[in-house]
């Protein structure tokens, strides 16, 4: 039974739309529903049915007049919405694209030529590279064009004939009925393997294959601020496709070994700076680490324990856009304890002087746990 239910509303797309607008919505549409993809569910094939239904009627500038004109009646009976068949009449999830737009689903390369392989690869970064950014090398092995025969197949110098079973289209093709009407499937040629060439004297390396398995280096560039455990993506450099076909893609995932100098915390770079007691009491001046060299920070007189002073933009950058973290040096004091009693009888006046000059009441705080350093 053709459907009632509106044939912009099924595919998702406003009155308006263009013609692009409806092959992109009924691409989305069939990948998702085919029953190749959908064998548990009971209800894709009447949907994809639907679906297609409605991209035949508006793909068709005539039809799509009436529709807009009358409705379904405009249209009952033009469409194949209502001619019986079933799911095993669609063809493969392939033959479905090739049907509405001469191709196969994903738009490769030459008929029927596979695309390459995505590959994944690891790195190691140090931890102020990851945050400066650096330039690598990686080493990939990897399906590649034959370097001798330039990815042809054939001995340099010999020359491939066109290929006599698809007359060199690289396809041969059959007529279906399906319920949308009579469709071409296309297939790649079984002579030729979609290349659309028989090569008579074939490459010594490659075995005809026009690719090769080989291990080489691939330069990445390492962005400033990225994350252990982040993927760049390189678009084209995976393993080379058949003749024709598009190579797949390089993933490199990266690794950020630790510096026992830092922590990271989001962009923020997290650092200590350790002083000695009477220096958190009188102020004093302290080298840092950043990651763009050492750094003197002055600290003021009577730091606290835990303190954190901030140096604005001195953390990671974000990937991308812009802004800064920044770095937080933390302040630690080491307070000495006194095992002798000649110690504690030199210190002694310290500690009264302290007790009274008092400390804001805050026994547990800095000035109270020196008191009971000297006790």
């Amino acid at each position: 039974m053709p459907t009632t239910r509106d044939y912009y509303e099924i595919l998702g797309v406003s009155r308006d739309a263009s013609d692009r607008d409806l092959k992109s919505a009924f691409r989305r549409l069939a990948r998702e529903l085919h029953p190749d993809v959908n064998h548990d569910d009971p209800t894709a094939e009447a949907r994809f049915k639907e679906v297609a239904e409605a991209y035949e009627v508006l793909s068709d500038s005539d039809q799509r007049a009436r529709y807009d004109r009358f409705g379904h009646q405009g249209v009952r009976g033009a469409s194949g919405g209502g001619g019986g068949g079933g799911a095993q009449d669609f063809g493969s999830f392939q033959d479905i694209f090739g049907a509405f737009f001469g191709g196969d689903a994903f738009g490769g390369g030459a008929a029927g030529a596979q695309a390459g392989d995505d590959i994944l690869v690891g790195t190691s970064v140090s931890f102020v590279e990851s945050a400066t950014g650096v330039e690598q090398e990686v080493s990939v092995e990897r399906v590649q064009e034959c370097a001798v025969c330039d990815g042809s197949g054939a001995t340099p110098g010999s020359n491939p004939t066109t290929c006599t079973t698809c007359e060199g289209n690289g396809q041969v093709r059959q007529i279906l009925n399906g319920p949308l009407g009579q469709f071409a499937r296309a297939r790649a040629c079984p002579a030729c393997s979609g290349s659309g060439l028989h090569i008579t004297d074939p490459c010594g390396d490659c075995r005809g294959r026009g690719r090769v398995r080989a291990r080489s280096k691939v330069s990445v560039r390492i962005p400033a601020g990225i994350a252990a455990g982040q993927r760049i993506r390189m678009s084209g450099r995976g393993g080379a496709g058949e003749r024709g076909a598009p190579a797949g893609d390089l993933y490199v995932e990266v690794k950020v070994m630790s510096d026992d100098r830092f922590i990271r915390d989001d962009l923020d770079i997290i650092c200590e700076a350790h002083i000695s007691a009477t220096d958190a009491m009188v102020g004093t001046t302290v080298t840092v680490p950043t990651i763009e060299g050492e750094r003197e920070v002055d600290l003021r007189a009577g730091v606290q324990p835990g303190e954190q002073i901030r140096l604005k933009d001195k953390g990671f950058p974000q990937v991308q856009g812009r802004g800064h973290g920044d770095q937080v040096v933390v302040v630690d004091v080491r307070i000495p304890r006194i095992t002798s009693d000649e110690g504690r009888e030199a210190l002694r006046p310290l500690a009264e002087h302290l007790a009274e000059s008092g400390d804001d009441g805050d026994d547990e705080g800095f000035f109270g746990r020196l008191r009971h350093a000297f006790r």
